[in-house]
This record gives structure tokens, sequence and C-alpha cells, in this order.
């Protein structure tokens, strides 16, 4: 199954570029209660991110960056599980940030996941669409933040 959500936030490729790391994985994270980062190395190849999940009940959720690249207009990442919760047998994440223009920046999440049983993954898509729907204000916040516009 394929999940796309679309974010645009008011702020120049370049800062959100310079951004895209640890303090906004961790805005991006459920509430504590419900998942905490245990280990975050980056976004090039062979960085590790796990993050414990303590709801709906303790699991432990591994992925791996398996390809990046960047220019002056866009970057991508990728990572895939390779230890996944919730019944979930495949996780493939890319991660993108697009120039719109001098002052905006489109920011795409793009995940294929799969469950090995149909039906399940049609159960999932919705669970996961509420998980990652909220990204589209968790970019806006953090961006408008760091660009200095936080009144």
């Amino acid at each position: 199954m394929r999940l796309i959500i679309r974010s645009e936030v008011a702020a120049p490729f370049e800062l959100v570029q310079q951004n895209f790391d640890k303090e906004l994985f961790e805005v991006l994270l459920p509430p504590s209660f419900v998942a905490s980062l245990k280990r975050y190395d980056g976004s090039a190849p062979d960085d590790e991110v796990h993050i414990q999940f303590h709801l709906p009940w303790k699991s432990l959720w591994i992925s791996r960056i398996t390809q990046e690249e960047q220019n002056n207009q866009g970057f991508y990442f990728i990572d895939e599980g390779i230890r996944l919760p919730f019944g979930l047998r495949k996780w493939k994440h890319r991660h993108s940030a697009v120039k719109t223009d001098e002052y905006k920046t489109g920011i795409i999440d793009d995940i294929r996941f799969g469950t090995g049983i149909k039906i399940m993954d049609l159960l999932a898509w919705p669970l996961l669409f509420l998980a990652f729907y909220p990204r589209k204000w968790q970019y806006k916040f953090f961006f408008k933040k760091i660009n200095g516009n936080d009144k």
C-alpha cells in the first residue's frame, strides 16, 4: 500500500534542508507516553533510527537510511524498516523536500508499507494516515519557529 502526505512550509529551501534533523524528528514523534526516540544517527545511507513504542504495546521500530540525494532544488532520503512493529512486514518511507519558490518549500512523506495480508493493509492505511497527517501542521509550526516567525 502507499500513503502520500504533501505539506508546504513558509521557509526557504536552504533553511528546511539545514534543519531536517533530530530536532525536527523529535517534533514529529508521537507524544512521549506513546513513543520515544532511542537512537537517531541522521539521514545518510546506513544511518539508523530506533523508536521505542510504549502503546498500544511495547515494541521497537528500527529503520535504516538506504538512499539520499540532494541538490540546490531538492533533497530526499529513504528509510526502510529492518525491525517493524504492529504487524508491519514492509516499510519504505521517502522523505523529500523541493524548493517551491524563494520563500516556500514543499515536503512530501511518501510511504510504502505492507503487512503481507491485503485486508490488513487496507485496515492499516487509515491508521497510518491519522498518524502522519498531523505532520502538515508540525512542519509548518517547526519551520515557522526556526524561520523566526513564531509570533
